[in-house]
């Protein structure tokens, strides 16, 4: 089976802060077809998220798949709060790397 990696389906791969003690991370695409395709295959769930980041599930604290902006939308609860001692990504803005090699089923036609 042909796959491709989600960052050639997605319009926008990101994380953010969600206050000191979140971190968010926004997986949103272009059209309806692409996001219900990777609905579909079942490549992200709460605990695919706590696999990538090897976390414990528990700490993956929200997963929506928000089908009005065909979006899929996860939050993890961080080690340590945003801008603590040995906080190394103030922002929350660099942690979206692990998901852009998710490898999807290609769409067909």
């Amino acid at each position: 089976m042909k796959t491709v990696k989600i960052s050639e389906l997605a319009k926008t791969i990101r994380s953010k802060n969600a206050g000191t003690d979140k971190i968010t991370f926004d997986i949103i695409f272009r059209e309806a077809r692409t996001y219900e395709h990777v609905k579909k295959a079942q490549v992200l769930s709460k605990a695919h998220v706590a696999t990538i980041l090897n976390i414990p599930v528990e700490q993956v604290s929200d997963f929506v798949e928000y089908d009005p902006a065909y979006a899929i939308k996860f939050s993890i609860l961080r080690k340590k709060p945003s801008g603590s001692a040995g906080d190394g990504d103030i922002f929350g803005a660099q942690q979206y790397a692990p998901f852009l090699d998710i490898e999807v089923p290609a769409l067909n036609g």
